[in-house]
This record gives structure tokens, sequence and C-alpha cells, in this order.
């Protein structure tokens, strides 16, 4: 075969692939529908997705319940409160035994005043009491009954003239006593408030 019947051979076979191959409109056309297509496609999985994923987050919920019910979180029991404090016990001989030191007295204002002895008041878990007035020695007995009645009488003393701190009438005129903490009231039948001591030791 000569080179011109070779060539005449190619280009007919050019011309006939040129004839089969569509415009190029259509080309980009088809590929145009086809990324479409694609991400039709992917917006379908994608949706699928989301679907199967909620359906297992209700089924798990679903699950979580008891009977019907949807799960409850459990609600922790409160901490006690810090600041209650439970209600003081009635006063025995025993919880206000001690030594006491006047702080306020109804009818006395100067409980501070230089004495020749501190006045103070000793409660024995015996039922007995004793101290000072400031310048006589004092002594008696006492008893506390339910819900801190109270009652006391007063021994021998002497009675050596100074500005006395009258523990003896606080104790014959009382019929209630209260402690709190390091305070130790002394009531009239009345509700009145006779005196109120401090611990001293």
């Amino acid at each position: 075969m000569s080179n011109t019947d070779l060539e005449d051979d190619l280009r007919g076979t050019f011309e006939r692939a040129a004839a089969s191959v569509p415009p190029a409109g259509t080309l980009t056309e088809r590929a145009t529908t086809g990324a479409r297509r694609a991400q039709r496609r992917t917006w379908l999985v994608s949706g699928a997705a989301a679907v199967a994923v909620a359906a297992v987050v209700v089924a798990g919920f679903g699950l979580a319940g008891s009977h019907g019910k949807p799960a409850q979180t459990p609600i922790a029991a409160a901490p006690a409160s810090a600041s209650a404090t439970p209600a003081p016990e009635p006063p025995t001989a025993k919880t206000v035994s001690g030594t006491w030191r006047p702080l306020q007295m109804a009818g006395v204002k100067a409980l501070r005043t230089p004495r020749p002895e501190d006045p103070v008041l000793v409660l024995h878990p015996d039922g007995t009491w004793g101290g000072s007035d400031g310048c006589n020695s004092l002594q008696g007995t006492y008893t506390i009954g339910q819900r801190g009645a109270f009652s006391a009488t007063s021994g021998p003393q002497h009675m050596i003239g100074c500005d006395n701190v009258p523990h003896t009438g606080v104790l014959d005129a009382a019929k209630r006593i209260a402690v709190s903490g390091d305070t130790l009231q002394f009531f009239a039948a009345d509700g009145r408030r006779l005196a109120s001591y401090a611990r001293a030791r």
C-alpha cells in the first residue's frame, strides 16, 4: 500500500471517529448531570445515616426507661445542713457544774467595780453551790427539775459589808435556768431574766 493510500485510510478513520463524538455542549451537560446525580446520592446516603442515628438514640432512650417510662437521672440526697444544730438538752447538775462569773444582773449596774474577791458562783454536780459575792463566802444547795425547773436554798454566810454581787438573791428568786454554750441564765417565775453568767472554767 502506498503512502497516499495509508494517509487516506487514517483520514477516514479519524473522520468516522470525529463523527461519533457528541458535540462539546452535550459532553458538558452529561458531566453536569452526572455530578448532580452523585451529589443527590450523597445527600440521600447522608440523610439515611442521620435517620439511622436518630433511631438508635430513640431506641437507647426507650431501653433506658422502665415499663415504658423515660429514664430519669437519680437525684442525690441533699447533705445535712451544716448550720442545723440539735435542740439543746435540758440542764442538769452535771451540765451546769463549774465556776461562773456574772455578766448581767437585774437591778445591778456595777459588776466590775473593785472588790476584795472575785465575785463567782460555783455549782457542784452533787447539788451544792458556793462562791463569793466579792466580800463574803457563799454556800447552799440547789435542784434542777424537768425542762430547767430550778430551786435553791442558801446556807450560813458572813455579812461583811461591801458592794456585794447578789448571787443569793438571784438563786432564791430563780425558778428556771437555761444553758446555751458557755452562758448560764436564771429566770423568775414570770419568765423575767434575773441574771446571766459566763463559764469561767
